[in-house]
């Protein structure tokens, strides 16, 4: 695996080959393995080991990057001669800057402990060990089981001509289980860096308990709901609109918050913020140029507070029309690796709430009638300005009548307002970490939101 001292020698013997006085590399190691079941027998065990050096250059406001996973001299000196040969036939970029400094690399906060012993010492006897109990669970509720459970340990690193030298290690695990009846499903999805918070067993009970409380689920009318969305729904859904809280986003006028930045957008119970310090996050603590991640505040009680931005992205910022109309405008660590032309994002997403946290027992208890939604698939957006968003749910739809989830429904496919949704929660949890299919990973909450607009009924 990759240290910084071995990253410092590339980086050193890479100086040699480049006539370019503004050097920098991005450094990712990675061992990962997976173990995928299905028809309650394992049958694909893999394991990866990889290695990767992405060399960027600059000479007179040009740049290119060119990448090797092999770092004998040979191969590191083609990588840098790709990226110089490339670089002079570029334009000059007017907005290019120069190399990060090492105080930009600087963290203000200790880097969080993302690497666990026990995680990265995971073999594949003991993911097999665990997909035995998962698959026994199954038998049990006479059903079939599905799903992976993978492990990894990782680095990533950047080193640059301008003295920052930066360097992350994390681990890495996770399980996904679906269980299977002959008209009904139920799923889970759990990952962190400490494999000791994984609870597979749990997992693979609560999915097994929905596939069998969903048995022969009845249609019910479109129309609009009061819904309890589990987290891994909120996740798949809220996770199309990050994006849009970039710098680059707003100067291309391509973000739905233009013209909204600095309005209450939500309701007075959303707030959100991009902490890579969070102890549920797993983040690295740096960004594609080795800038320190910030922790910014995007929504403050539904008012939209603050964007994200890379570098290049603050100052032009702050030589646009949108100076002193945004408030505080620098550099905040989420570039992506230079050239790019998506600026930045936050991907260490936090939902921050004020207490009075609800578990999703009492936001069914307080509904009259409504629905209960594990997971949502095949999320598209319709109109990206309204954030107006389609989908259908799946593995484990229920009805909620009288405070209970009596039974289960065939899925529904909606479409729905993000803008509309987070004005309309009237119940929040306790944020968890959530992982789903359709979005990175968050800290979330289960939410009751009102009036969600299904608008036709799938055939299972």
């Amino acid at each position: 695996m990759l240290d910084q001292g071995k990253a410092q020698k590339i980086f050193d013997q890479v100086k040699k080959f480049s006539s370019s006085k503004e050097l920098e590399i991005i450094f990712a190691g990675t061992n990962s393995s997976l173990t995928r079941f299905a028809n309650n027998t394992i049958h694909q065990n893999v394991a990866e080991t990889s290695e990767m050096a992405s060399i960027r250059v600059a000479f007179d406001g040009k740049t290119a990057r060119a990448t090797t996973n092999r770092f004998d001299d040979e191969s590191l000196k083609r990588a840098v001669q790709s990226a110089d040969s490339i670089a002079k036939v570029q334009e000059p970029d007017p907005d290019l800057l120069p190399l990060a400094s090492a105080a930009e690399g600087k963290l203000e906060n200790p880097a969080p402990n993302r690497w666990f012993e026990q995680t990265a010492a995971i073999t594949p006897a003991d993911r097999a060990q665990a997909v035995a109990e998962i698959v026994a669970v199954a038998k049990k509720n006479k059903l079939t089981t599905a799903g992976i459970y993978s492990s990894a340990e990782s680095v990533d690193g950047l080193i640059n001509s301008n003295g920052l030298s930066t360097f992350h290690r994390r681990t890495f695990a996770e399980v996904s289980i679906t269980m299977l009846a002959d008209d009904s499903s139920g799923w889970q999805k759990f990952n962190s860096p400490n494999v000791r918070d994984l609870e597979h067993l749990r997992l693979a009970e609560v999915a097994a308990q929905k596939a069998r409380d969903s048995r022969s689920p009845k249609e019910l009318s479109p129309g609009k709901y009061t819904v309890v969305l589990e987290p891994a729904a909120v996740l798949d859904l809220v996770g199309f609109m990050f994006w849009d809280f970039a710098g680059m986003a707003i100067l291309d006028q391509r973000s739905f918050l233009n013209n909204r930045i600095g309005t209450k957008l939500f309701g007075e119970n959303i707030t959100i913020a991009d902490d890579v310090y969070h102890p549920l996050q797993s983040g690295v603590p740096f960004d594609g140029e080795g800038v320190r991640r910030k922790q910014v505040t995007l929504v403050d009680k539904g008012v939209i507070k603050n964007l994200v931005y890379a570098r290049s992205t603050a100052e032009k910022m702050r030589h646009s029309d949108y100076a002193g109309k945004m408030g505080t405008i620098g550099p905040t660590g989420h570039g992506f690796p230079l050239p790019n032309e998506m600026g930045e994002a936050p991907v260490n997403v936090v939902f921050i709430t004020g207490g009075g946290e609800q578990t999703i027992e009492q936001m069914i208890a307080g509904t009259e009638r409504g629905i209960l939604i594990t997971r949502l698939w095949y999320i598209r957006e319709v109109d990206p300005y309204e954030k107006i968003l389609t989908g259908m749910t799946r593995d484990g739809t229920f009805l909620i009548e009288n405070g209970k989830a009596k039974h289960g429904i065939r899925n529904f496919r909606f479409n729905q307002s993000l803008i509309d949704m987070l004005s309309s929660v009237e119940a929040l949890g306790r944020p968890v970490r959530a992982s789903g299919e359709e979005s990175f990973d968050m800290v979330v909450p289960a939410m009751k939101v009102c009036d969600f607009n299904f608008t036709e009924v799938t055939k299972f």
